[in-house]
């Protein structure tokens, strides 16, 4: 029997191959009809026999285009109207530009990747092979909608072949916007300094591949052009000398350029991370596929998948004992980053470096460094002349492009954690290429005025009930925009990114780095500014940090006041659990327990070891660890020896025994700490777990002079023994636990106390502080202690947990903030809270450090503003 349906998906379902899917699709079920783009997805008429008709809807949920994302299939029984074929029709494009979502960058598809080494393929080692599955995207958008003529291929005409297969529905590049081939689309250029005896001479190219003109550029340096595939392979091959040799050299990827070098040259990897000034921050690796990554780390299967993924993220990989790495390459450290080929150009050089090392005698799989190609807190360079001129000190060579990169994006960072009872989980450590601009939902929260974070049957202060509202700004008087209101969330100082929320839908910009300069500053601004652009958004509504000197924050607040639209101001650890809250889809309470290094807090302190009653709207502070002084404020953070003196002062410990390394280690600096702290000078004060985790390292001798953000906690955790999997019981001896338990006191309050400044309990680490140095001095090993101090903090969250529960029976637990990037913390905290019978939920698709506070104050900001709008 022959039925009718209309059909609508939603999704991510444009400019990502979905409608010649449906067609081919449709010709296989002998389905009739049309497909088009609508302004909020997908519609279909689909005419056939009903057994048909059901495996073509199921085809198109389940084995959807790669690069697609279906949402939401709506079916409705329509009708027939006697259609004859099915055909692809062309929507209004100003409507469908309205709600357009556009798919992130993808790796090279297999079918590509086939054809890039098929010597009989028209394509063979072209360097932009790419098709409807694969290629840039949102790096080459200009406006939308998503055609050629709105990217920066539109400087590249198709020829007559590429433009056949782009018009046929039947085709893998049907609407492939960056279809191209040697014939008409970008070229590879090498460029480099004369004066750098490594790169090429005036007989350039040294062997094979006939000859390779070169221009001199206005800066110096020489330049050619891989406009054929043998001169598009001389260039390819040339990089590859230089890196064979030590070299450095500079990689222009989707998003940005790469610095790389051999990753089994020590030398090389020195050079590289003298002219980055990167200090001893690890470096990520590319290496050809998970077999070659198993030579050097263990990957499981779900590691195995995350590699492979479309999106190309860094996945960070536990080493194989025994295996030895390049000296600077990820010194001291557990685990290594590893990535594998996302583009044409990194195939090809990946590809013709391990043929190079084969005809050497190498026998190890081919691994390069591949790194964010900037100098340290800048930018990643997207632009060919800005690459000669800034990376030039670093890179002996350029191989660049003319396709231009219109938007900047690093590298995605992610792991596998196990996540208790509920397996394994992957864990977002950076968002960025192939994740970003992929919306998160937001789901809005009941309107009901009434609602607070505490559940109604429990005690809880009047004031958290007001609170709810007194940071909601005033809206009278600002009448609604011609389009959707639109809330703008301007995120964080570090790992900073922003946020837009239109409608249920939160657009989380890539993640952008720290406002700590103009330039990193300036990068923030343009990104957000191709946002407005592309998406046509304005903001009617504003949402910040409430720290009084971060960029982003003292931006919004100009703004507001400039367009005179309203304004919320944030707390950063309320913006953290609201996050997890947005990601999970959480109503009611959760006990939120929000660890992280630095925070503005409600009472002016800086806040990192919270434990807050929250829900979207409001946030009471239940508990937080005890305040330590921090002489020379962020001083502390450079030098943790600082932030470890002020530590023992606080907790009486100076005259330890064991506390004499520190004092000797500080010098005469430790006569300045004490003077500060005592006189109140610059030494703000301090609930941070981060800080007490850099006290710690500090304390042991395993991290007295940084070089990066957060190393000292880093390699404090690195430290840690022979570790028990989180379901595998303690291996500590009894009573340790209790001599490094952390105590638990009543707070006191003051008349002017409120809910949201003051907690009703004190988390107390003297007692592990004074039990890590009594081990020092009993001579008890660093990597035994530093195991010992981690699981203090992991009893520390069941306890908060457990309090939570007893006093207002709230048994769902949200967890995020930098210091559940730690492994063991996050590990041990699930499965100890799992089995103690609580719900946990955690970031999911952002990661617990500041990179999901945007969109945490986007959540809070909308919940605010549902209840005000329903008062």
């Amino acid at each position: 029997m022959i039925e009718a349906l209309d059909i609508h998906v939603t999704g991510i379902v444009q400019g990502v191959g979905f409608r010649p899917f449906v067609y081919r699709m449709a010709k296989k079920y002998l389905i009739n009809g049309w497909v088009l783009n609508a302004a909020d997805g997908v519609n279909i008429h689909a005419e056939g026999e009903s057994r048909l008709l059901d495996e073509f809807v199921i085809e198109l949920s389940e084995n959807a285009p790669a690069a697609a994302q279906v949402k939401e299939i709506e079916l409705k029984e329509v009708p027939l109207q006697d259609f004859d074929s099915f055909e692809i029709r062309f929507s209004d494009d100003a409507a469908v530009q309205e709600t357009t979502l556009v798919s992130a960058d993808l790796a090279t598809c297999d079918d590509c990747a086939a054809e890039l080494f098929n010597p009989n393929d028209r394509r063979f080692r072209y360097p932009f092979i790419n098709c409807t599955n694969c290629g840039p995207r949102f790096t080459i958008i200009d406006a939308l909608p998503y055609d050629r003529a709105s990217t920066s291929m539109k400087d590249f005409p198709m020829c007559e072949r590429c433009a056949a297969e782009y018009a046929d529905p039947l085709d893998r590049r049907f609407h492939a916007q960056p279809d191209a081939c040697f014939e008409c689309g970008p070229h590879l250029s090498l460029a480099w300094r004369p004066d750098c005896e490594a790169t090429p001479g005036e007989d350039f190219p040294t062997r094979g591949a006939g000859d390779v003109s070169s221009d001199e550029l206005p800066d110096g340096w020489r330049i050619a052009w891989g406009k054929t595939r043998e001169t598009s392979d001389a260039l390819i091959a040339r990089a590859v000398e230089l890196l064979c040799a030590g070299q450095v050299v500079a990689v222009k990827g989707l998003g940005g350029f790469h610095l790389v070098c051999d990753a089994r040259n020590a030398e090389a990897i020195a050079r590289l991370r003298e002219g980055k000034r990167r200090g001893g921050k690890p470096f990520a690796v590319m290496m050809a596929n998970a077999e070659a990554a198993r030579s050097v780390c263990e990957v499981t299967p779900e590691e195995e998948k995350a590699l492979s993924d479309p999106a190309r993220p860094i996945v960070l990989l536990k080493k194989r004992q025994g295996v030895a790495l390049a000296a600077g390459l990820a010194d001291k450290l557990p685990e290594l980053g590893v990535m594998l080929p996302a583009t044409p150009v990194q195939l090809l050089l990946l590809h013709d470096f391990a043929r190079a090392l084969e005809q050497m005698g190498v026998p190890e799989p081919p691994m390069l460094v591949m790194t964010s190609g900037n100098i340290h807190d800048e930018p990643i360079v997207t632009d060919d002349a800005e690459a000669r001129g800034k990376l030039g000190g670093i890179a002996c060579a350029v191989l660049g492009n003319d396709r231009a990169i219109l938007s900047r994006y690093d590298d995605s960072v992610v792991r596998i954690i196990s996540a208790g009872s509920a397996g394994s989980a992957v864990q977002m450590i950076r968002r960025a290429r192939g994740f970003a601009p992929e919306p998160l939902k937001l789901a809005r929260t009941s309107a009901n005025p009434e609602a607070a974070a505490v559940p109604e049957d429990a005690e809880a202060p009047e004031a958290i009930g007001a609170a709810c509202h007194e940071d909601s700004p005033e809206t009278a008087g600002h009448e609604a925009a011609a389009v959707a209101p639109v809330l703008f969330a301007a995120g964080s100082e570090q790992k900073s990114t922003f946020a837009f929320v239109r409608g249920s839908e939160a657009f989380v910009s890539q993640h952008v780095g720290d406002l700590e300069n103009a330039e990193a500053f300036d990068a923030w601004l343009d990104a957000k500014s191709r946002f407005e652009k592309l998406f046509e958004l304005r903001a009617t509504r504003l949402a910040c940090d409430a720290h009084p000197e971060y960029l982003a924050s003292k931006w919004a607040r100009e703004q507001a006041r400039k367009l005179d639209i309203p304004l919320v101001e944030v707390q950063h650890h309320h913006a953290h659990i609201a996050s997890v809250i947005g990601e999970n889809g959480l109503s009611g309470a959760v006990c939120g327990i929000a660890f992280d290094g630095t925070g503005f807090g409600a009472d002016g302190s800086i806040w990192g070891g919270e434990v807050l009653l929250a829900n979207a709207q409001a946030y009471e502070r239940f508990a937080n660890f005890a305040y330590v002084p921090m002489p020379g404020g962020a001083a502390c953070v450079k030098n943790p020896l600082r932030m470890a003196y002020g530590v023992l002062w606080e907790f009486d410990l100076l005259e330890h025994p064991a506390a004499k390394r520190v004092l000797d280690a500080l010098g005469e600096q430790a006569d300045l700490c004490d003077q500060m702290i005592e006189r109140g000078l610059n030494t703000p004060m301090t609930s941070s777990v981060g800080r007490l985790f850099d006290a710690a390292s500090a304390i042991l001798g395993i991290c007295e002079h940084p070089t990066y953000e957060s190393e000292a906690a880093v390699l404090l955790e690195a430290a840690l023994g022979p570790v028990a999997s989180p379901d595998g019981g303690s291996t500590d001896e009894a009573g340790v636990n209790s001599r490094y338990s952390i105590a638990i006191t009543k707070n006191t309050a003051t008349p002017k106390s409120t809910a949201q400044d003051t907690s009703v309990l004190l988390f107390d680490a003297a007692p592990t502080f004074k039990a890590l140095l009594d081990d020092m001095q009993a001579g008890i090993p660093a990597a035994t202690i530093a195991r010992r101090f981690h699981s203090a903090f992991v009893e520390a969250i069941v306890n908060a947990a457990k309090l939570a529960y007893s006093v207002y029976g709230v048994s769902t637990v949200a967890l995020s903030g930098g210091v559940f990037m730690n492994r063991f913390i996050i590990e041990h905290a699930l499965a100890a809270l799992q089995d103690e019978g609580f719900t946990v939920a955690v970031n999911r698709e952002l990661p617990p450090n500041d990179g999901c506070i945007s969109y945490g104050q986007a959540v809070i900001a909308c919940a605010q503003d549902e209840i005000t709008r329903n008062e």
